[in-house]
């Protein structure tokens, strides 16, 4: 057996190894009779068939297993032994396969190995990454005040429809009567429909389209009370009788409502409902804030380093690998993006083992907990017991995708913090409606 590599840049060799049948001879002879032990041949009892029909039947298989096992180890054992950081998996080289399988006792096999780039770097206060401050306004404050008070508001009666209104009606068609129905009108998507509303009170009797009217499928059949594969098949004209207007009315700053927003007894007057606001104000924008820093950082030490990674190589392994998942066409238009995720993937496992920075069950539950409390939060439940969120943190945690994500994030957060407390901060002030730009 010969084994030999060709440079072909710093990133990329060749491997060939010749195989003589003195290599194989004895692997393939075990594997023949393996398959004679198994062999139900008509003729011949359970593991008795002669070993040149069982040669006959099962020879070039056995032969392909015997020389596939030794490439493995070898690659394997040259991997090893040269002490090799590959990229992916080694690949058969593009090139036509020119050995006789039939009669020959000599083959040659060629692939291509992918090198890792090799990561070197520090870090030091000479290094400037900027960091964006957002400035806290009277008016985003004001909004914020409002849009908490609007998530704790109710319904109530209303004298006419106005544009975010609702309205009880009852909806008429010959025999057919469905009563009681509410329509609101922001699911009205044309705006010359949705405008004829406008105004309309209690008792006013309007004929519609409702196809036109409610263009949503879902939300029509659930209004007209049936299951939406009949709607093809109605007359899409009713008569609407408006019964009554609902309004949406904000909460009031009082006692009851600061408990629910805040947790008992925490606010106790509408001046620490103010500075309750400006805090989870402070506190949501410096999370823009930091993860603008993370995307600033990222592309920092991304040109920092300016590591090189064997594309084509990479895109071949990708499609690959993925068998038959994507297109040549798929990867070549995604592959950038992967690209970048590949490098900083090296950069962050590179200062995670120069820092000696670990990762925790704590740091684990901790980040599951936050992600907990967001999605509760999504659903106006923003004072979810602690018990709670530990419970639903360990269920995520033991899903493994989901918790590869959330260890692929506190990953992240931790090298994130060692870059931010060692370069130099570049802060400026910028607005909230800027930050999002820049983000977007």
């Amino acid at each position: 057996m010969n084994v030999t590599q060709t440079k072909v840049d710093e990133l990329n060799l060749t491997v060939s190894i010749q195989i003589e049948k003195a290599d194989y001879a004895e692997a393939k002879k075990k594997r023949l009779n393996e398959y004679r032990r198994k062999a139900d041949i008509k003729g011949f009892r359970p593991g008795m068939a002669p070993t040149a029909l069982i040669e006959k039947i099962h020879g070039p298989q056995a032969l392909a297993e015997a020389i596939n096992t030794i490439i493995s180890e070898q690659l394997n054992k040259f991997i090893e032994d040269n002490k090799l950081n590959i990229l992916g998996e080694p690949l058969p080289s593009e090139t036509a396969d020119k050995n006789d399988w039939e009669n020959g006792e000599q083959f040659n096999f060629d692939f291509d190995i992918a090198l890792a780039p090799k990561v070197e770097f520090a870090l030091s206060t000479e290094d400037t990454v900027p960091y964006y401050d957002v400035t806290i306004t009277a008016k985003a404050q004001k909004d914020y005040k409002s849009n908490l008070l609007k998530q704790f508001g109710t319904l109530e009666k209303g004298d006419t429809v106005k544009e975010d209104d609702f309205m009880v009606v009852d909806f008429v068609q010959g025999e057919t009567r469905v009563e009681n129905a509410y329509v609101a009108l922001r699911s009205i998507e044309d705006k010359e429909i949705k405008d004829s509303f406008i105004g309309k009170k209690a008792g006013d009797v309007m004929e519609i389209d409702v196809n036109k009217t409610f263009k949503n499928e879902t939300d029509r059949a659930s209004m007209l009370k049936v299951k939406k594969e009949e709607l093809a098949q109605m007359d899409p004209q009713w008569t609407m009788t408006i019964n009554e207007v609902k309004t949406f009315v904000d909460a009031q700053p009082v006692q009851e409502i600061f408990d629910k927003i805040f947790g008992k007894g925490e606010v106790k007057s509408v001046e620490e409902f103010d500075a309750k606001v400006k805090e989870r104000l402070a506190a949501e924008y410096a999370q823009e804030s930091d993860y603008r820093f993370m995307i600033d950082a990222k592309e920092y030490l991304l040109k920092k380093t300016n590591l090189q990674l064997p594309d084509a190589f990479m895109k071949r392994w990708i499609l690959e690998a993925n068998e038959g998942k994507f297109t040549k066409e798929d990867i070549e238009k995604e592959y950038d993006l992967f690209a970048k995720d590949f490098r900083w993937q090296m950069i962050r496992t590179y200062i995670m083992k120069e820092q000696k920075i670990t990762v925790t069950k704590e740091d684990l539950l901790k980040q599951a907990k936050t992600l907990a409390a967001y999605q509760f939060a999504m659903y106006g439940m923003n004072n979810v017991p602690d018990d709670t969120l530990t419970s639903f943190a360990e269920k995520t945690l033991s899903d493994e995708n989901q918790g590869r994500k959330i260890y692929e994030k506190v990953e992240d957060d931790l090298v994130i913090e060692y870059i931010r407390k060692s370069v130099t901060l570049e802060k400026k002030k910028i607005s909230v409606e800027k930050m999002r730009e820049l983000t977007n």
